[in-house]
């Protein structure tokens, strides 16, 4: 990108790798408004919204699409301007459901604050477009299309970042507007349920499932033993929610915060990591000598798990047979305490607080049920679930004390710890196969090319004299083409971890919403924890190695893994 001097409503900005003149405007210190940019996705430039005047020729356009010039002259907020900007907010609301007070994205929709912004109280034309039904059918996400104002942010990210193109663009003029493949409800699509699409809606057209209704039903209901547990990446980021830098560990003021909600029991996700590592572990070095089903794909990630059996189920057979933390925990959780649920005359009813929309789909799996149809995880709640419910609690988090996660359900290591971030699997699976258990490995491990923000980056490493090959992938579009130059041997791989989300699970579409930049201090929180982390191999797991000598060992198949077959 070239550099240069622009002049921005009188203010001058040197500009050197911004990619239009939108961003050349925050340089400068100005918010220009605006509905369809976003900055990780292609540029759209429909809502109008951002356009700038051109000093001297009165030439208006819009900044998103606008490249930066040398000696350009700008204004940002001149009466034509300002009267394009009400008009347009004025039009959208016009053809939008305003039910604001009791909408999902009360106080965090783009309109909305548009609207606020610009002093918008009323508007004067009617609402003639055709209003549709809602779908609920997802797992995941709801859609409610009458709140769509055509930004197209979860068209792009579909198809650009996660390579689905489950939704798209119908209708042309009055009639344009969202839809998914085929017109089906969600459920009956291809959708993955990774909730990106959620993520970047600017209104509440595309929302996460609400389960705070049954959550809260169950924390009240005395016969009901609730029992919860926290994934690594949550505890980076609910912080963001209250003011706190993205990345700070607030896990044991979470703990506190569930404890007064009505949580009987607060457990560490990390528990059920450093069990996948185990069983992950060894399932790979048995791959590894037999040469069968390489390579290795790790199964963790719900999303990714499902797009292979929907997209390519020629390679279900590579992914490994592992449960997620999340499914190894619950399976483990709910057979130890049936004999305390007969003597108690309780039931244990098992939360989950993730940071992905997708794991509410991976609890309802049929596969991932007990003997009786009972399912293992009874209700998944995502991060921004729980800030709601603090919130409806009136809990001052700043202020909590701190409580540690209950035992023995509430240790691990650091290796789990970093499961929340893309590289972090394969790390801790690395770590535990590599003979060399020095710190001077672990550096090594460290700096292999495991690390990164690359969206495909590979890392070589020795495991019993023998080179590996690691393939790491954030992003399901990325992992798309990754499998296509493994399918036609342009490359060799032995251990492929994907994740849906870019940056991993800290980007998940639970979390608070977040840029890129934000997304990678919550991976640095979680690197942050891992070092300072009594252990850092889930081969140390002391509670892991009783429970393995105490009947585990034996009923792992049962419990621990699952064959996903065509």
């Amino acid at each position: 990108m070239s550099k240069g001097v622009m002049y921005v409503d009188n203010i001058r900005v040197e500009y050197d790798n911004e990619p239009n003149v939108l961003e050349v405007c925050r340089k400068a210190g100005v918010e220009i408004p605006n509905f369809c940019f976003h900055s990780d996705l292609s540029v759209y430039g429909a809502c109008r919204m951002c356009m700038v005047e051109e000093e001297g020729t009165g030439k208006i356009d819009a900044a998103c699409t606008m490249p930066p010039k040398n000696e350009l002259h700008i204004r940002t907020n001149t009466a034509r301007l300002l009267k394009y900007r009400r008009m347009i907010i004025e039009l959208l609301l016009s053809a939008h459901c305003r039910d604001c007070t009791t909408c999902e994205k009360n106080r965090a929709c783009r309109l909305q604050e548009m609207a606020v912004r610009f002093g918008i109280h009323r508007v004067r034309f009617d609402d003639t477009r055709e209003h549709v039904k809602m779908d609920f059918s997802s797992p995941s996400v709801t859609m409610d299309l009458n709140k769509c104002i055509l930004c197209g942010d979860c068209v792009r990210v579909c198809h650009e970042v996660q390579g689905v193109s489950n939704l798209r663009f119908a209708g042309r003029g009055p009639g344009l507007h969202i839809a998914t493949t085929d017109n089906k409800p969600l459920s009956e699509t291809h959708c993955v349920s990774c909730g990106q699409c959620s993520a970047v809606c600017t209104t509440g057209a595309i929302t996460i499932k609400n389960d705070i209704g049954p959550a809260w039903k169950a924390l009240q209901d005395p016969q009901k033993r609730v029992v919860i547990q926290i994934a690594p990446a949550v505890r980076v980021a609910i912080g963001e929610a209250y003011g706190l830098p993205a990345g700070e560990n607030v896990l044991d003021k979470l703990v506190t915060a569930l404890k007064i909600m009505g949580a009987d029991e607060v457990y560490d996700t990390i528990f059920g990591a450093d069990l996948t590592v185990r069983e992950e572990s060894a399932e790979f070095l048995r791959r590894l000598e037999t040469g069968e089903n390489l390579p290795l794909m790790t199964s963790c990630c719900p999303a990714w798990v499902k797009y292979v059996e929907n997209e390519r189920p020629e390679f279900l057979k590579n992914l490994s047979t592992a449960r997620s933390p999340m499914q190894m925990f619950a399976s483990v959780l709910k057979e130890n305490y049936r004999k305390k649920d007969a003597e108690d005359g309780r039931t244990t009813f098992h939360i989950a607080i993730m940071p992905c929309t997708a794991k509410k789909m991976e609890a309802r799996r049929e596969e991932f049920r007990d003997a009786y149809g009972v399912p293992y995880v009874d209700l998944v709640l995502t991060t921004q679930e729980v800030v709601q419910m603090m919130k409806e609690s009136g809990i001052r988090f700043q202020m909590l004390e701190k409580e540690s996660p209950d035992l023995p359900y509430g240790m691990g290591s650091g290796a789990a710890e970093i499961f929340g971030t893309s590289g972090g699997v394969a790390e801790a699976v690395i770590r535990c196969c590599t003979p060399d258990k020095s710190k001077n490995a672990l550096r090594t491990i460290e700096h292999s090319g495991l690390r990164g923000t690359d969206a495909v980056r590979f890392a070589e490493v020795t495991i019993n004299g023998r080179k590996v090959r690691v393939a790491i992938v954030h992003g399901l579009g990325s992992a798309a083409k990754l499998l296509d130059q493994i399918q036609s041997g342009e490359v060799q791989a032995d251990l492929v971890e994907v994740m849906s989300c870019r940056t991993g699970c800290v980007g998940g579409a639970g979390q608070p919403y977040a840029l890129m930049a934000k997304k990678l201090q919550r991976a640095q929180g979680l690197y942050e924890i891992d070092r300072s982390a009594m252990f850092k191999r889930s081969e140390r797991n002391p509670v892991i190695d009783a429970m393995y000598a105490n009947g585990l060992a034996d009923r792992a198949h049962e419990l621990l893994h699952i064959e996903y077959k065509d």
